[in-house]
């Protein structure tokens, strides 16, 4: 429930903090006194449209703060814990208006968007009034509340889910009819692209794999030339060791007759020749350990020319190929298996269809029903209202090619006013005091079901007076008893009916020779008096202080 709110520098208001309890609350006051001003600062804390006028003369800027007791369960904590707002408890809105039309909202003290503001706002307050368009004249919310009012949440949501599986099924059949479609168009080149692809067997990251290796046999080759050459120098043809070794021996014939000349000689060409032989041994494993082949190479080549040569065909990236190929694959098995297929997903969203007409129809039934009840409910309580001609009528239209995730049926309230007269929509049909006197009596019938915890009245007793007055407070501390209620009136009977009574007024602040509005919450004795003024005008008599103290005595003894 609303537990305080709290103005500042709103049109005539410069300063105002008012406490609320529960039950019903009623707001007074001579007509300009600023009862409206009120409420449109109310509603600019819900989310309501902002206005560079409403900032009282001379201030940069007006703020508005509402502050809401709500149960741990309500679903608008579910809304802030969606919109990561903390929520410890307590419930505050803000609106910050600048003078230039620019305005701030807060939730909790954390900035949010207007929007938001007005989707939190909307879940804990409705406003009625004689032309309001924010409540239940609000033909898209008629369904939802025919539910509420029937109790058929659970089957709601029911054909909800059902309506989504058709949906899937429906569409899952879709797609295979179009993918087979387009399979078959390019049969033969789906089938020659299968046996090219399975040919090639493209591998995850083989073109990586490949180049690298690629890249290292070209470095080895390089090396592998170097250390052949070499080897050609030392070991082959040219190589010098036959002839060394040719001379050495030719030397040691001449040993013996010059051993001291020879030896020396001998010997460094032994030592040469043995050298030579170590390089000879160590190029050999050289060149085996670097493995360089250059018919792996050259089949290496042709692997990625092969690879890339696909990829341009196909249009994609070499890594993509296996991917490709997996999909020409899919598309051929459509070809081969998709008929059985599609029947098997055309029969499976026929299944899914008709269990969701089958639910939807009988919600449609059940809707059915519980619009018959809800007229009669309504209908009960138009008499008293002054409506006793009148009728209230839940007009339900099914259309079953229309099936939605709500079902088949587009629920409105209609009205006629009059016998003989056409009904149509409410807000079209009714007046604005017999607009108001619908929505207070269906307001009434709907009150436990789904209701915002605050109801806001803002003078639906206009033009009416005597029985109809005294319905209209009766209907309301009657809604009262389930949701907060506040109502703006000019009608004693109502005033009399309240738990809590503000009265409001236009006060002159001679110090700035300016008009300012105040809003007091009323004593017993002063409620009286305020009731006495309601009835006879600017002149209390005694008279109409009996028959104020009639009316408190009368509502009292009515709780």
């Amino acid at each position: 429930m609303l537990a305080a709110l709290s103005i500042r520098d709103i049109v005539l208001i410069e300063r105002l903090d008012l406490s609320f309890l529960p039950g019903l609350t009623v707001l007074t006051g001579e007509t300009g006194a600023g009862k409206s001003i009120l409420l449109d600062a109310f509603t600019l804390a819900l989310g309501g449209r902002g206005d560079g006028s409403l900032v009282r003369q001379g201030a940069a800027q007006g703020q508005v703060t509402a502050e809401f007791d709500i149960p741990a369960d309500h679903p608008v904590r579910a809304l802030l814990a969606d919109a990561g707002i903390d929520d410890d408890g307590s419930l505050v809105l803000r609106r910050v208006q600048h003078g230039d039309g620019r305005t701030r909202a807060f939730v909790n003290d954390q900035s949010v968007s207007a929007q938001m503001l007005r989707s939190v706002g909307r879940r804990l307050v409705e406003i009625h009034g004689q032309h309001d368009d924010r409540a239940l004249v609000d033909a898209t919310s008629h369904r939802a509340l025919l539910d509420a009012y029937g109790g058929l949440g659970g089957l709601c949501e029911e054909v909800g889910q059902l309506w989504r599986h058709w949906r899937q099924a429906r569409k899952a059949a879709a797609e295979e009819k179009a993918r087979l479609d387009e399979a078959a168009k390019e049969a033969d080149y789906i089938r020659h692209a299968v046996e090219e692809l399975n040919a090639l067997a493209p591998e995850p990251g083989e073109e990586e794999r490949l180049a690298g290796r690629r890249a290292e046999m070209m470095r080895f080759e390089k090396i592998a030339s170097d250390l052949s050459d070499a080897q050609e120098a030392v070991g082959g043809a040219a190589s010098p060791i036959p002839g060394l070794a040719a001379a050495v021996r030719r030397l040691e014939r001449r040993a013996g007759e010059a051993e001291k000349l020879v030896r020396p000689a001998v010997e460094a060409i032994d030592a040469a020749l043995n050298a030579l032989e170590l390089a000879r041994g160590h190029l050999d494993d050289a060149l085996r350990e670097a493995d360089f082949d250059s018919h792996e190479l050259e089949r290496i080549e042709e692997r990625l020319f092969a690879l890339r040569a696909a990829a341009r065909k196909y249009a994609c990236m070499v890594e993509d190929l296996p991917a490709v190929a997996a999909r020409f694959a899919d598309n051929l098995d459509a070809l081969d298996h998709g008929a059985e297929l599609l029947r098997t997903l055309d029969a499976r969203a026929a299944e899914s269809e008709a269990a969701y007409r089958s639910a939807s129809r009988d919600l449609s039934a059940r809707r059915q029903l519980a619009a018959a009840a809800l007229d009669a409910a309504v209908n009960a309580e138009l008499g008293p209202l002054k409506l006793e001609r009148a009728r209230f009528i839940t007009e339900c239209q099914c259309d079953e090619a229309d099936g939605q995730a709500d079902g088949y049926d587009r629920i409105e309230f209609w009205v006629q006013t009059n016998p003989g007269t056409r009904p149509g929509p409410m807000m079209k049909v009714a007046s604005g005091g017999e607009l108001a006197r619908f929505l207070l009596a269906l307001k009434v019938v709907l009150a436990d079901k789904g209701s915002a915890p605050t109801l806001v009245f803002d003078e639906i007793d206009t033009g009416v007076g005597g029985a109809v007055a005294d319905a209209i407070g009766a209907r309301l501390a009657r809604l009262a008893t389930r949701a907060q209620v506040v109502a703006v009136t000019h009608a004693p009977q109502v005033a009399a009916r309240a738990g809590n009574h503000f009265r409001i007024a236009k006060e002159m602040v001679a110090e700035q020779d300016r008009v300012a509005t105040s809003v007091a919450p009323l004593a017993p004795d002063h409620r009286r008096e305020e009731i006495a003024r309601m009835l006879s005008g600017a002149e209390i008599t005694s008279e109409a202080r009996a028959a104020a103290e009639r009316l408190l005595r009368s509502a009292e003894s009515a709780r």
